[in-house]
């Protein structure tokens, strides 16, 4: 078996002019080292695989060549290549100042290559600041780094710093369709794209992506091939999915939505790339704009074919109901409904009907049963069941649907449920006539009543000098308390309704006094203090009542809350308790 070499490294590049995206760093270092004006401390910074320290090996290579590049020749005596990743201690870099002092055996110059430059320890960085700043004539160092911010300052300006960008897909694709020439493969257009826009700028990434693709489909690399190895979304599913949007076709669309989810494909993955999907149809509406479109030539024929057939509004309205679900994705209990909802509005954006303000909209189900599409049939036994309850919903629905006429759709269920809830037959309350004899709507009675029953029923009143103030004896007041302790019981509050039952409430003009044992009781009643009070004032008539809550730590002593507690509170009422204990060998 052959020794298989990555492209990665088969393919390094050995000159400045096989480096790829990066011609700006190159020129600029080439016509330095033949005008000699070459600083002796160079920074190369920027993400990874986007050829840092391969451009520092070109160049090491270079300098004592004068300019002259010889493609097959190795590495020369004089380049030292240091990874400051496992040589990051004190130790390793006054061992490096050692050598700078000895100046080389071949050559002109001595070039230090240290990669990863960011991972030094604080102390290795100040060891080495001075050797940095004034190194011997005959040495150059290059820094490599994809995080410059970890580098402290007195580094950074002791270095000429050369920033490396991210390669762009269109570079990175003419690149990989050299490399396919080069080995023999037949690779589509739209195949090289997706594996361009996969590295994200990085041709080393690119390169692996290449050599796992090609690995899995041979030597014909295919559109269909590379999304099924990268597990990635095509161009083909949005342009399915917008064209069913425009023709307002829900549950074909939500059927397409389900088989992409069947694939593997998380729904967060597939709205963001339909929000990305119609901002491409958006560029693709002008010809000025068209250039914005990172695609290959025959998906760009696609993006303007349908871009033809799309409204600005639409697509505006679009991309505004993406990027809503898109934000709401990671809070959502149901995530797949949140998405469905949303393809279900945007399939109702160019629908012809009355829209009512600007609130979402959806198709109404009876309009696609009207296009022939029949609703999902209800279990008799469910029909059964409710008619028995005549409280609920159905609960069951019939999944079997005929093989080509019955489309299963959220909409059509929802229909069929409201069909049933009104066949529901629901006893009419009786309606009791009152008989007693009305006063006038005009009488000062009715005024006074309707005024006190309007107070009661306001959660907020501005006038305070127009509030009730009835007088009210303490008696009343704990009738009343007692009437609210019994309906928080009925609310499940067992505790709150507990803690308020500690103390009997004392009432001093208008000022309700408690007295509690320990602060945590009082902390609970200041929680739930607003709606205590407000139910107190609506029902006693009086808006100035107020209520005065004080600690007494010597209460708590009266409190027994352990079994040791409740056992010592009952041998102080009877000794002979203790007796028992011992003659039975009782454990408390």
């Amino acid at each position: 078996m052959e020794h298989f070499i990555v492209s990665a490294r088969k393919y390094r590049p050995q000159t400045f002019s096989d480096v790829i995206g990066q011609k700006a760093i190159t020129n600029t270092l080439q016509s330095a080292i033949e005008n000699n004006h070459l600083a002796q401390a160079l920074l190369f910074t920027g993400p990874r695989g986007v050829g840092k320290t391969t451009c520092a090996r070109i160049l090491a290579k270079m300098i004592n060549q004068n300019g002259d590049e010889i493609q097959d020749e190795d590495y020369a005596f004089n380049i030292f290549e240091l990874d400051a990743a496992s040589n990051n201690s004190v130790d390793d870099i006054r061992n490096l100042t050692d050598q700078v002092r000895i100046p080389p055996q071949v050559g002109k110059y001595k070039v230090y290559i240290i990669d990863e430059v960011h991972m030094l320890s604080q102390s290795a960085f100040n060891a080495f600041l001075k050797t940095l700043e004034e190194p011997p004539k005959h040495c150059i160092f290059i820094l490599a780094t994809t995080e410059k911010h970890k580098i402290i300052p007195t580094i950074l300006s002791r270095c000429q710093i050369f920033d490396f960008k991210r390669i762009t897909v269109k570079d990175t694709k003419d690149y990989l369709k050299y490399i396919a020439k080069e080995q023999g493969v037949t690779a589509d257009d739209d195949a090289l794209h997706i594996i361009a826009q996969k590295s994200d700028g990085a041709m080393r990434d690119a390169l692996s992506i290449f050599d796992r693709v090609v690995s899995f489909s041979g030597k014909k690399l295919t559109r269909h091939a590379v999304t099924e190895n990268l597990n990635v979304l095509d161009y083909e599913t949005y342009f399915t999915s917008t064209n069913l949007i425009l023709e307002n076709n829900i549950p074909e669309l939500l059927i397409q939505f389900n088989n992409t989810l069947s694939k593997g494909f998380d729904g967060h993955h597939y709205i963001a790339g339909l929000a990305s999907h119609f901002r491409d149809l958006l560029v693709s509406k002008t010809p000025e704009t068209i250039e914005l479109l990172e695609v290959g030539e025959q998906t760009k024929a696609k993006y303007l074919e349908q871009s033809q057939k799309t409204s600005q509004e639409f697509l505006l309205k679009g991309i505004e109901l993406s990027n809503d679900c898109d934000l709401k994705y990671k809070t959502s209990r149901n995530q797949r409904l949140l998405v469905e909802l949303c393809l279900m509005q945007l399939a109702s954006i160019t629908f012809d009907a009355e829209k009512k303000n600007n609130k979402p909209f959806i198709i109404p189900a009876s309009y696609f049963k009207n296009n022939g599409i029949e609703p999902v049939a209800i279990n008799p036994s469910v029909l059964d069941a409710v008619n028995e309850r005549k409280e609920e919903y159905p609960t069951e629905v019939s999944k079997e649907l005929d093989s080509e006429k019955n489309i299963e759709t959220a909409a059509d269920v929802i229909e069929e449920q409201l069909k049933v809830a009104k066949k529901i037959a629901i006893k009419r309350p009786e309606i009791i006539l009152n008989t007693q004899k009305k006063s006038s709507g005009l009488s000062l009675s009715s005024i006074k009543k309707k005024k006190e029953h309007l107070i009661k029923k306001m959660d907020v009143i501005l006038e305070e000098e127009d509030l009730p103030k009835e007088d009210f004896t303490e008696t009343q007041m704990r009738k009343v308390w007692g009437n609210f302790v019994s309906q928080i019981e009925n609310k499940g509050k067992y505790n709150f309704a507990s803690i308020l039952q500690i103390d009997t409430p004392k009432l001093v003009g208008t000022t309700i006094h408690l007295e509690f044992p320990n602060t945590t009781n009082k902390i609970e009643v200041e929680r739930e203090k607003h709606d205590l009070l407000r139910y107190l004032k609506q029902e006693l008539n009086n808006f100035d009542i107020s209520l005065s809550i004080t600690v007494n730590e010597d209460l708590e002593k009266n409190y027994a809350y352990s079994p040791t507690e409740k056992y010592e509170k009952l041998k102080e009422k009877n000794n002979r308790i203790e007796l028992l204990r011992k003659t039975f060998d009782l454990d408390i």
